[in-house]
């Protein structure tokens, strides 16, 4: 044992045993070292601490008794079990020892807004925080980490907490993953294969609904950041901004708070979410305001801090965000993909700005042009946006004009229940729908068979019906192959069954049934419309 002294703080460092054979004597020769002094408060550090019996238990007890704000730190899990098996752990302060870790020429996988991951070998990441005193950081995380597996989110969970340097971090076994921002690096042609997994998951957290008070309130914190733009921004502006987001209602649907490539990691074909300190819940576009600022935003004015926080170029990380967008809404309907970019833009340049000053932004020239230049860009948003809501819901897709589903011969009978249901709230005769019933059956099978062959994706199918005259209008848009099946000639109903070739009839009944029918090809996605009067 070993005493030492600093500014009426006295350190005791326990090592080997205590039991009764030896506790009356190191409790006398910790009390003969006070004797006499002025004594503010005592540090058991037990690091070298092995085993403590009873006799032990009680000499911390009578230390406690005349000087309450003893703790005790660097406790080693055995000693500490014993802690708290005996209840001390609620009676004092009780910190347990880290086992070191290095992460000296390990692979950085994921950056957030509190911390960074690294991978330690084949099966082990660890994320260090940012904050060097994280161990509350840490205990959120990890309840929030299991609220979100509780509710259906497939993510990792820390098993341990160790000490890299001075900081602490947070160990979780991702068995040999890979993180989308990694396969974008190295497997550029799975860049609609990362879009798609990217959405569906978005889609899932989104549509995960939070028992009330477990997560933090985003509008709220959205909020705080337009209180704090009053003073940076023209007075009818911000204004403006402070409407818009109290506009906003409050919403208990999960978001993830820091959607970003390296934040998806793909395990044995398994896409799991991690860095889940930043779980709120909130109208999805704040997180599409984060989103935004990952691909577009931080490095809008300099290319190469997303090739350095992503690791990808500025070309893919925009293709990647206009593909989401395009996805997310299920429309490749440019207005309104750019009105819902605008929305997130406001939420993204309100953070940058304020994140900025607040880091001495403008004490520096560089840095307050950037800022003068997303003010502008946000000044100019404001004047033409009159709300930040959007309908996105799943459900209310599920229920309502689109019907987002995988492209596959199974879901057939769920795409005639959502178009018949479409036409029946219209009006729509028998006869006119069992025309459209044929013709949807057509389409959906060919995309099933041909759009993605030999993998698999999805669709998206739209009903909207129109006045003046009365007619449906149902969209067909899936990313797979290119092809226009209007082009193929139409066979000759005039031949003997026996002379024609297999193939072709169904688009043919399709044109023939239908009062138009209209394709293009638009970035990326095959468009396909059936137009019938009803």
């Amino acid at each position: 044992m070993t005493i030492q002294w600093d500014n009426n703080i006295i350190e005791v460092k326990l090592e080997g045993r205590i039991d009764s054979g030896n506790a009356a004597s190191i409790e006398k020769e910790i009390n003969d070292a006070m004797d006499g002094k002025t004594v503010s408060s005592i540090v058991i550090d037990a690091e070298g601490l092995e085993y403590i019996s009873s006799a032990g238990l009680r000499i911390i007890l009578r230390l406690r008794k005349a000087h309450p704000d003893l703790s005790i730190i660097n406790t080693h899990s055995d000693v500490y079990e014993i802690f708290e098996m005996t209840g001390f752990t609620e009676m004092m302060k009780v910190d347990k020892a880290y086992r070191k870790v290095s992460v000296e020429g390990c692979e950085e996988i994921g950056r957030g807004a509190n911390g960074r991951i690294y991978r330690i070998d084949k099966d082990n990441v660890v994320k260090i925080y940012n904050n060097p005193d994280a161990l509350e950081d840490i205990l959120h995380e990890r309840e929030v980490a299991r609220l979100a597996l509780i509710l259906g989110i497939p993510t990792a969970i820390s098993y341990d907490v160790v000490k890299v340097g001075d900081r602490y971090g947070s160990v979780f076994e991702l068995l040999n993953a890979k993180s989308f921002s990694k396969i974008l690096q190295t497997e550029p042609s799975k860049l609609e294969w990362c879009v798609d997994e990217y959405v569906e998951m978005l889609k899932k957290i989104h549509s995960t609904e939070v028992p009330a008070g477990k997560l933090p309130d985003m509008r709220e914190t959205v909020i705080s950041w337009a209180k704090f733009m009053q003073d940076h921004l023209p007075e009818e502006s911000a204004k403006k901004l402070m409407a818009l987001v109290e506009a906003v209602p409050h919403d208990d649907h999960m978001i993830h708070g820091d959607y970003h490539t390296k934040n998806l990691e793909l395990q044995d074909d398994e896409v799991l979410l991690i860095d889940m300190d930043t779980l709120a819940v909130g109208h999805p576009i704040f997180e599409l305001g984060s989103i935004f600022n990952a691909y577009i935003g931080f490095s809008e004015l300099d290319s190469e801090i997303i090739k350095k926080f992503q690791g990808i170029d500025s070309e893919t990380a925009a293709k990647f965000w206009h593909m989401t967008l395009e996805k997310y809404l299920g429309t490749t309907d440019e207005e309104v993909i750019r009105s819902v970019e605008d929305k997130a833009r406001i939420i993204g340049y309100t953070r940058l700005i304020r994140r900025s000053i607040r880091r001495g932004g403008l004490e520096d020239d560089a840095r307050r042009a950037e800022i003068e230049h997303w003010k502008a860009e946000l000044i100019d948003l404001l004047e033409r946006t009159d709300t930040l809501m959007f309908d996105n819901r799943p459900e209310k897709q599920q229920s309502g004009k689109e019907l987002d589903i995988e492209a596959v011969e199974e879901n057939l009978s769920q795409v005639m229940a959502f178009v018949d249901g479409q036409l029946e709230a219209a009006g729509c005769s028998l006869k006119a729908q069992m025309q459209i019933d044929v013709a949807v059956e057509e389409i959906f099978v060919n995309i099933c068979k041909y759009a993605y062959s030999p993998g698999k994706g999805r669709t998206l199918v739209r009903v909207e019906v129109t006045d003046e005259p009365v007619s449906v209008k149902i969209t067909f848009i899936d990313h797979g192959k290119p092809y226009d099946p209007l082009k193929k000639d139409d066979p000759d109903v005039t031949l003997d069954a026996s002379e024609r070739p297999i193939g072709g009839l169904g688009i043919f009944l399709v044109k023939q049934t239908m009062d138009a029918v209209e394709y293009e090809y638009k970035n990326g996605s095959n468009i396909l419309t059936l137009v019938k009067s009803i």
